[in-house]
């Protein structure tokens, strides 16, 4: 049970954000915000999402991408970080779990999800 204090500020500070609809097994593309010094730019992070987690201003993603070497990268994102501008998603994935933490141990054409294709 939370303290009804804290879901108001929450549904305050959620209000300003709109998401897009991703469920795990979807690639989407985030675009972060990255400080070096006093300059800022926009880097995009796209792979696919293994996993939601949390509630309210708490709710992370996790996100995993495969690079160079095909080595796979996995971050985790709080959802309503002033650090991310957009959430893209690039396509659906046809999965039947929550959590795609089984990901980890695939490598090439077995890591692969299928897409989903809604009529």
């Amino acid at each position: 049970m939370r303290n009804k204090y804290i879901e108001n500020f929450e549904k305050a500070q959620t209000a300003e954000k709109t998401l897009p609809e991703f469920r795990a097994g979807d690639t989407v593309r985030l675009a972060v915000n990255i400080k070096e010094g006093d300059k800022t730019r926009i880097q995009s992070y796209e792979g696919v999402c293994i996993a939601k987690r949390g509630q309210g201003t708490g709710k992370t993603i996790t996100i995993r991408k495969i690079g160079a070497n095909a080595i796979g990268i996995e971050r985790i994102f709080p959802i309503y970080s002033d650090s991310i501008n957009e959430i893209k998603v690039i396509r659906r994935g046809r999965v039947r779990r929550a959590k795609l933490f089984y990901l980890r141990d695939l490598a090439g054409k077995k890591a692969r999800i299928k897409e989903l294709r809604r009529k």
